[in-house]
């Protein structure tokens, strides 16, 4: 059997792209780093060279329009719900998009599949700056603030707020005895922010603040 130096340029271009691309999400630690996305390339690359030559020419697709359901199965593994926020939908969006730039190759679209590669690093590595900038304008943070109970405790804290220029709204308030505990969920500047925990944590009947 003669050597196909075609297949050997697919499986190193789907490792070279995914490698990119799994060198950004290494640099950043996330849970899909640098072997994983290689992995993922040359998987998707070679089950749709299989699919091509397995199905011939009447049903190409036979094993290629499975790896979207089990690439979904992966991504799913990767999300997780945080405390205030829902964290790996990028790096599953990630693997799915490396999947696809791995079926182009394998299916011999290679300049698509470069370009797709590099649309993908360029969202990646470039616009969490223009994220992190649009973000300090509007931000999003839950304070949670723990003190002793009086009539007017909560009335304190909110004219803070008020005092402030964020938007506020009440999230949970909760009484054990003599202990108050008060949640809101506060949007605005960064700056805003900044200047709101330095109140809060310096404030006589703040025993304890949390954001």
């Amino acid at each position: 059997m003669s050597m196909n130096y075609e297949m050997l340029i697919q499986f190193l271009m789907a490792a070279i792209w995914g490698g990119l691309v799994g060198l950004e999400r290494e640099y950043r630690s996330k849970a899909a780093g640098f072997r994983t996305m290689i992995m993922i390339s040359i998987g998707s690359c070679f089950f749709t060279m299989m699919s091509i030559l397995i199905g011939g020419s009447g049903n190409p697709d036979r094993i290629a329009s499975n790896i979207v359901t089990g690439i979904g199965f992966l991504g799913a593994g990767v999300i997780f719900r945080g405390e205030t926020r829902v964290n790996g939908i990028t790096t599953a969006a990630t693997i799915w998009a490396v999947a696809a730039v791995g079926m182009g190759i394998g299916a011999g679209y290679y300049f698509y599949s470069a370009i797709a590669s590099l649309f993908i690093l360029i969202v990646l590595a470039i616009l969490p700056r223009i994220e992190r900038r649009v973000d300090n304008f509007n931000q999003y943070r839950t304070y949670k603030i723990q003190c002793t109970y009086s009539t007017e405790v909560k009335a304190h804290f909110e004219s803070i707020l008020r005092a402030s220029h964020l938007k506020y709204s009440l999230v949970n308030e909760l009484k054990e005895g003599n202990r108050l505990s008060i949640t809101w969920q506060v949007n605005g500047h960064v700056k805003d922010h900044r200047q709101l925990t330095d109140v809060f944590m310096n404030d006589a009947l703040a025993e304890k603040v949390e954001y």
